[in-house]
């Protein structure tokens, strides 16, 4: 793997009514599309003979079986069994899985990162992962993993798909593009990406060095939440999600695949682009965002409301009201809650709590929260604002203020989080973190009536 600058150009499907600068709207939609006229089936999905010599091959991403089957068609100059081959097993120490319980590890805590540092050497997608915390067990579906990327060289005839997980990246520093068996899905800052699990694709840099964050889904696919009593409207709107057109290429040239299957990698060498798929109809896709869209809702006359509401997307499991992942923003917003105390409270949570910092300053933890930084507060361990932060909000001139220059998200999930190795000796822990809280005063007075 070598650095490249200049992005491989691919087959693309021109612009049609609905699309959008080479993407179709809409989260969950089933699409249609192709790079070359007539070579997308209609009226059926599997002829006998489809145009132009392609081969047809369905991609599932849930059981045939489920209420919602979740698949793609894809017509392609190669079947997949042609893109793989007698598989060795490869070691990439930095990207592990659940269950990932390191006996020499302390995951009990309230823990802050600051930013990962870039290397010298340079990192693509694949060497460039860095796996923070684990949660669940990726053999049997369950949980997540959290992973800092920090990449500076682009994959060159070289493929990757993970067949354990769907990823969704974060930028918070540099872009990215992503030339997908379906598409091409570029991403900076203040937008996400979601990747299915089983597709396959190649990372490229348009602008580095890139560094952000992963939440690798080992469970129930990201869905959008239930809203309930908010209704049809605001937070993250269907049809702000952008799904690539299809695009191609067809070169012969040596290149190999790796598989990430059961928390291990496996590479494979084959002669040919495995990125031929010429057309595809379906609602197995990869998806992006712009956080920027987001229209977040809270309270308009007194106290804070739990952060559910603050709901991107959330990743459902066996038990119902409690995600195996949520994935919340926090981004800009008015506040204007009379006689309240503002900032998060202080709090004690079922969830594992991991926060990251795309930009700006987080309104509980005005100093050390740093852009590219992160916080872990573990299942039912307390974490709540600092000192400044609480003396701020307690003595506030509560008139409607403008939360701004602000932009943080959370990972949170049912399971514990346990630190790897990394996080807690190589990456940049703040281990002076936890005395944020030392300063918190007693104020109580028995006095009756004494505020």
């Amino acid at each position: 793997m070598t650095e490249q600058s200049t992005p491989r150009p691919m087959v693309q499907a021109p612009s049609h009514p609905g699309a959008h600068e080479g993407y179709m709207p809409g989260f969950g939609n089933d699409f249609e599309t192709e790079a070359l006229p007539g070579a997308l089936p209609q009226g059926m999905n599997s002829p006998q003979k489809v145009n132009y010599g392609l081969y047809g091959e369905q991609l599932s991403g849930t059981a045939f079986t489920d209420v919602r089957p979740e698949r793609t068609w894809c017509y392609r100059i190669r079947p997949s069994v042609k893109h793989s081959h007698r598989y060795e097993k490869i070691d990439l120490p930095y990207w592990q899985s659940a269950p990932n319980v390191d006996p020499d590890v302390t995951s009990l805590g309230q823990y802050r990162w600051s930013p990962v540092p870039h290397s010298e050497t340079p990192l693509t997608w694949l060497t460039g992962m860095r796996t923070m915390t684990t949660a669940g067990d990726v053999n049997t579906q369950v949980g997540m993993a959290s992973h800092i990327y920090l990449v500076t060289a682009s994959m060159v005839d070289d493929y990757f798909y993970s067949a354990d997980s769907e990823l969704l990246i974060v930028p918070q520093e540099g872009r990215l593009r992503f030339c997908t068996e379906l598409g091409i899905i570029d991403i900076e800052p203040q937008e996400i990406a979601i990747i299915p699990r089983g597709l396959l694709y190649r990372v490229e840099v348009l602008d580095g060095p890139a560094r952000g964050f992963v939440c690798e889904n080992y469970g129930a696919k990201f869905a959008l939440p239930g809203r309930g009593p908010i209704g049809a409207n605001c937070m993250a709107n269907p049809r702000d999600f952008k799904a690539p057109v299809a695009a191609y290429e067809d070169r012969e040239v040596p290149s190999t695949v790796t598989v990430k299957w059961c928390g291990q990698f496996h590479r494979t060498e084959i002669g040919q682009s495995p990125l031929d798929v010429v057309a595809w109809h379906g609602n197995y896709a990869p998806l992006k965002y712009d956080l920027k869209t987001y229209c977040p809702v809270g309270a308009i006359l007194f106290d804070h409301p739990d952060p559910s509401i603050f709901t991107v997307l959330t990743a459902p499991s066996g038990q119902e009201g409690v995600a195996n992942i949520d994935f919340v923003l926090f981004r800009e917003r008015w506040m204007v809650a009379e006689d309240t105390f503002r900032p998060p409270w202080y709090h004690k949570n079922i969830m594992s709590e991991l926060m990251g910092n795309i930009y700006g300053q987080y309104d509980a933890k005005p100093q050390g929260f740093i852009p590219g930084g992160m916080s872990l507060h573990n299942m039912m361990l307390p974490h709540g604002p600092d000192r400044e932060a609480f003396e701020k909000a307690s003595n506030a001139n509560l008139g409607p203020d403008k939360l701004d220059n602000t932009m943080s998200f959370m990972f949170e999930t049912r399971f514990p989080q346990h630190l790897t190795a990394f996080a807690a000796s190589e990456a940049p822990l703040q281990d002076d973190y936890i005395d944020c809280w030392t300063s918190l005063e007693k104020k109580f007075d028995g006095t009756p009536g004494k505020k």
